[in-house]
């Protein structure tokens, strides 16, 4: 079988690029034997503010509207309600966080997304002395579903194998790669922590974040917007909400740990002040890199083997841009900017 590309790993990013060969009628092959969990567990949230400081992420302005544009017309083809306007209420602490926010309100960048107006809780269920900052222009992919959903798409159309990669198949000719049966000009790596199993990429600085959530039923709760404290409530419907997520570097295991659960408990419980009880836990190790940039490129010896990796916590607002950066890197030679391509790690 001779194809254009051969793709690994079918998290947010794998599906991201996938498109882009998609859009530009390439063939390929998609490998994806479920290891890796992080896009899948993920809260979905898409929110271009950093609610921790009330600053803008790294380049979100410009990412939220091509990610916003690109889930959208993910939904229209696999026929699935995937993307829903969510407001997000930030829980202020003390009257000194909403200075802090009026002061954010005032800058141009962060204005569009930031509303002067304070929000006063009138949900007996929480605990919001100070009232809350709502920023505007955010939502929630429903990223569960559509994986699933276009991994099935995929397995119907035949370009979806759920083998595990084997990297030791791999034999690298001047002008294609041959792996198995097939012939590609080029192989793409998406694998998030998975990386750390290749042995083409695995020298490049990606450490795993574990990230646990909880899931929770409370019947007096009833929210409609996400709730962002220390921790986020993100309403999923039937009375279940999602609660996280914690960040965890020194664990890389993939279970779901009681340590997590009573953390998450514990703020919840700072200002939740409904029963509710914990129905489900989830756990995911993000693929982060510590200059907090995505790691994006073609490997410092073999021109038809690239990297698609790094997009930490913020996957769904990067993975779209980041899927295009690449494909016009690998078909156009468009240059790569230094913050993002992985060999400025060369020296490694």
């Amino acid at each position: 079988m001779v194809l254009d590309y051969i793709v690994v790993g079918l998290g947010l990013s794998g599906l991201s690029f996938v498109e882009e060969l998609e859009n530009h009628n390439k063939s390929y092959m998609v490998y994806e034997d479920s290891s890796q969990k992080s896009s899948r567990v993920a809260g979905g949230l898409y929110n271009p503010i950093i609610l921790k400081r009330f600053t803008m992420a790294w380049q979100a302005s410009e990412q939220i509207e091509t990610a916003v544009s690109f889930y959208k017309n993910v939904e229209t083809k696999l026929k699935k309600t995937l993307v829903s306007e969510l407001p997000i209420l930030r829980r202020f602490n003390a009257v000194e966080e909403q200075n802090n926010w009026f002061e954010a309100c005032d800058k141009p960048v962060l204005g569009k997304f930031l509303s002067s107006e304070l929000i006063r809780n009138t949900n007996p269920a929480l605990d919001i002395p100070f009232h809350y900052g709502k920023v505007k222009h955010t939502g929630k992919i429903n990223i569960g579903n559509m994986l699933s959903a276009y991994a099935k798409n995929l397995k119907e159309n035949n370009t979806l194998n759920n083998e595990s990669f084997e990297y030791d198949k791999i034999i690298i000719e001047e002008d294609c790669i041959q792996y198995k049966d097939i012939k590609c000009k080029h192989i793409v790596f998406s694998e998030g922590f998975g990386i750390k199993k290749n042995p083409f990429f695995n020298e490049l600085p990606l450490y795993g974040n574990k990230g646990e959530y909880i899931i929770i039923k409370s019947k007096e709760l009833k929210l409609q917007e996400a709730i962002k404290s220390s921790i986020f409530i993100i309403p999923l419907g039937d009375d279940l909400y999602k609660v996280g997520a914690t960040y965890n570097n020194q664990d890389t295991s993939p279970e779901i740990t009681s340590i997590a659960r009573e953390e998450l408990q514990k703020k919840l419980e700072k200002f939740l002040k409904a029963p509710y009880e914990v129905v489900d836990q989830v756990a995911g190790i993000r693929p982060t890199v510590r200059d907090r940039r995505p790691l994006i490129g073609t490997h410092n010896k073999y021109a038809n083997m690239h990297i698609l990796n790094g997009m930490g916590s913020r996957g769904i607002l990067l993975a779209p841009t980041m899927a295009k950066v690449l494909y016009n890197h690998i078909e156009k030679g468009i240059s790569l900017d230094k913050e993002i391509d992985c060999n400025r790690y060369s020296n490694l």
